[in-house]
């Protein structure tokens, strides 16, 4: 497959502007100190701010340049097939608070942005859950009871707009998608506008709760806040009640220009076939951007991602020919083993520190959900949702047991038969017959070495031991990262964090003797 130009960066990280923000240089105090600045962080940063308090937003990169920015944008309940699980799991209650949620959540994208103007290519369209073999009909037809029990307008369908028969669908009416980025950029204006400071490039590498809590940065800055929000996708700062309730998957997304009548009006996803997500996004010249998500992996596991994208390409073209793939990348999630996002107190931070994880990959309203949900914790008057979403509940995590241990026994086999494979000899065949783009990981000196050749030829070398909690990573060839299967963090190939929950680097080694 030939790279595409400046492959891996997203459409709406493309076509979207936000000012730049400058490090955070010097000891700070606020009411609320925002870590991250995704759609949790900037929506729980800007309820903050609308409330009066004194906030300051710190993130490690670029605003939104994390799982936010590479996302699908989809704003919509129907989350594949949540309701049936919630209610056989949970019970009808919660269920209906889920749906009332994250409906919540929706309207409140369209109040923000008609309140503020945000031109953000916000458009209603029906979302629909959908399978193509006759033996999925029934477990739809389910799924289509459940939501509508939980007060979602669903309907079981065999109809659809897509170009090709389907043996039935879930439809929910009057959802939307939107452009996320562009949403978040009004956020970011209002935030500012209201006396709220934003610091880029400004990692927090410690965490230490109480009243108040004080973070410290990377560079040793420090920051004194009554509040924390832990908005970093994955907890940076707990390594054992939440990270071990959390499973990691990475989604490759292709898109390309179709014709608007060829648009298939509506947002569309099947678990069948290593899932596929299709919307599409209003372009300039007035057709339609079609966005095409699929080929959900573990980060970290040696996937051949190359051929990964190659097979969404190929099911892509099949199914709306003509189609000219001009974007592809790729978005990281992260699922709570009982299925319901922990948004609420950390519990291992103290009274002060919030947190918002586990969306599933339906982050868009769960960010927003998530947002109006701690605000109303800070503020002492909690939604009525919120033990539903509380990240200290017992209940349901006892009742998802055997996929909490299904989560520890993966990161388990990892982090054992990962150190006991055998990666070769660094001075042997497995280096040596490296080509230019490709890694591997290898022993030298008796410890793994993870070890790239660019396309210059050149070797760079790091400890393949990652430094969040100790797995072996592995090398991803399409986004050229080393990536973690046990906790998701990733790291570009000079060790860099590229991604947390890791907070330091790969260490560097020498690839003289390699």
């Amino acid at each position: 497959m030939n790279r595409l130009p400046d492959a891996g960066r997203s459409y709406w990280m493309r076509t979207a502007a936000f000012p730049s923000f400058a490090p955070l240089s010097e000891p700070a105090e606020a009411d609320v100190a925002v870590i991250g600045s995704g759609i949790a962080g900037l929506s729980t940063a800007w309820e903050l701010v609308r409330a009066g308090l004194n906030v300051i937003v710190l993130e490690a990169d670029r605003l939104a340049s994390g799982v936010t920015g590479h996302t699908t944008g989809k704003l919509t309940a129907l989350h594949t097939s949540v309701y049936d699980t919630l209610r056989s799991k949970h019970g009808d209650e919660a269920a209906r608070d889920y749906a009332d949620s994250q409906s919540a959540a929706l309207q409140h994208v369209f109040d923000i942005a008609g309140e503020f103007g945000i031109d953000c290519e916000l458009e209603r369209r029906p979302a629909l859950t959908y399978c193509e073999q006759s033996d999925g009909a029934d477990p739809l037809r389910a799924e289509a009871e459940a939501a509508r029990a939980a007060g979602l307008d669903a309907s079981f369908v065999t109809e659809t707009g897509l170009p090709f028969p389907v043996a039935g669908a879930v439809q929910v009416e009057d959802q939307a998608q939107f452009h996320p980025l562009k949403y978040l950029r009004g956020l970011v204006d209002d935030i500012v506008a209201r006396g709220g400071r934003i610091h880029e490039g400004t990692r927090v590498t410690r965490l230490d709760d109480g009243d108040p809590c004080r973070l410290t940065t990377e560079a040793g800055v420090t920051v004194s806040a009554r509040h924390v929000v832990v908005a970093t996708h994955h907890p940076v700062f707990d390594h054992a009640v939440l990270t071990s309730r959390l499973t990691q998957h990475r989604d490759l997304v292709v898109a390309g220009s179709l014709p608007a009548d060829r648009d298939p009006h509506g947002m569309y996803i099947t678990t069948e076939g290593g899932k596929r997500s299709v919307r599409t996004s209003p372009l300039a010249d007035g057709n339609r951007l079609l966005v095409v998500t699929g080929e959900a992996f573990t980060p970290g596991t040696g996937e051949d991602t190359e051929a990964g994208y190659a097979r969404l390409e190929a099911w892509t073209e099949r199914h709306f020919p003509g189609v000219s793939i001009s974007h592809r990348w790729a978005a990281q999630d992260n699922s709570s083993t009982d299925t319901v996002p922990l948004v609420g107190r950390l519990p291992t931070g103290g009274e002060n520190v919030y947190v918002a994880t586990g969306f599933g990959g339906w982050g868009m309203t769960g960010g927003v959900m998530a947002g109006a949900l701690i605000a109303s914790l800070v503020g002492g008057a909690p939604q009525r949702w919120a033990g539903l979403y509380d990240p200290g509940r017992l209940g349901s995590a006892v009742q998802s047991a055997p996929a909490f241990l299904k989560a520890q026994w993966d990161t388990a086999k990892h982090f054992v038969k990962d150190r006991l494979d055998t990666f070769g000899d660094g001075t042997t065949g497995p280096v040596r017959d490296l080509r230019p783009g490709e890694g591997t990981v290898v022993r030298a000196d008796g410890k793994p070495c993870a070890v790239h050749r660019d396309d210059q030829g050149e070797l760079h070398a790091v400890s393949a031991v990652c430094t969040h909690m100790g797995c072996i990573v592995a090398f991803n060839n399409a986004e050229r990262t080393w990536e973690c299967p046990c906790h998701g963090s990733r790291f570009g190939v000079d060790g860099e964090v590229v991604q947390g929950p890791a907070l330091r680097p790969l260490e560097r080694q020498d690839p003289g003797g390699l």
